[in-house]
């Protein structure tokens, strides 16, 4: 017989039990059961059922004015969390506190560079303030230069290293501080570019690629406080109108279309997701097969 972990612990025994539980001795009883068996958080959850799954929870989003972080913050604010939106852009982050806020949903803004440290310290202390705790950091915010190699600069390069990998850095030492109480989730943004390169993407690839090294380096010395710490790496995101997209465009993915941020919220979701929690130090790769397709001149 093969040795796997589901061959070694029959269960049969147990199937039989829940069944003839739940038929002969009644809902009541099985509550009963369920709360002496996974505790009273976890009972309640088994019977009641969770209508959203970030409900009082605190969620902060970097870079979440525009783009992939807008549609990361959309999606944890329509499951019930409220949701700090950390962007440089002040025009466009207090656009879309008043875009959620008109929707019914729990928004807070606040003016962040995350390349400044007093900044990061200021944005999760308003953020504790405001709501009492942080519950999931994402770590969205970043930018790119793609110019011709013996053209970058230095102050290029330290500009989009500091803003992409240095503030996941520095966001996360400081959320951490606000999440050893209870636990909580991290969800660093990275990229496919970490893996597969063009020409002229030195900074932004080098940034991407240290993300994803320092995510499960941050998972290691964050695992005592019950903290976890994963990645997600999109592919081709196309933020804009899907009317500029041409055929062959959809036609490189294996899943027929260029992705969309929602695709990127979705696996945000299901990261951060409490449920989830035997998931940490790892790489979430979404770009609709993209980097794993082999391409042939035709």
């Amino acid at each position: 017989m093969i040795d796997t972990e589901e061959s070694r612990y029959p269960v049969f025994p147990l199937t039989v039990f829940w069944r003839s539980t739940a038929v002969f001795i009644g809902l009541q009883t099985l509550e009963k059961v369920v709360q002496e068996t996974c505790g009273a958080e976890k009972r309640k959850a088994f019977v009641e059922g969770d209508d959203f799954m970030f409900a009082n929870r605190t969620v902060v989003v970097t870079g979440g004015a525009q783009g992939i972080g807008k549609g990361i913050a959309l999606a944890f604010a329509r499951e019930k969390g409220r949701v700090v939106i950390a962007d440089l852009n002040q025009e466009a982050g207090s656009a879309l506190e008043r875009e959620m806020k008109d929707q019914g949903l729990e928004a807070f803004f606040v003016r962040t560079d995350v390349r400044e440290e007093a900044d990061v310290i200021r944005l999760m202390e308003r953020a504790a303030e405001k709501y009492g705790r942080i519950d999931v950091l994402i770590n969205n915010a970043g930018i790119s230069v793609f110019k011709p190699f013996f053209e970058l600069t230095l102050e290029e390069w330290d500009n989009v290293l500091n803003t992409n990998l240095r503030s996941a850095f520095l966001c996360t030492r400081e959320a951490a501080k606000y999440m050893k109480k209870e636990g909580g989730a991290v969800i660093n943004i990275a990229s496919t570019r970490a893996f597969m390169s063009e020409a002229n993407t030195e900074s932004y690839s080098a940034s991407k690629g240290g993300i994803i090294a320092l995510t499960h380096a941050m998972a290691a010395s964050l695992s005592p406080y019950r903290i976890r710490v994963n990645a997600v790496s999109p592919g081709w995101i196309h933020t804009g109108d899907e009317g500029e997209l041409r055929e062959i465009d959809h036609k490189q993915h294996w899943s027929g279309r260029v992705g969309r941020p929602e695709d990127i919220a979705r696996a945000c979701l299901f990261l951060a997701d409490g449920r989830n929690d035997f998931i940490t130090g790892q790489n979430l790769i979404v770009d609709g097969g993209m980097t794993r397709k082999m391409i042939y001149a035709e």
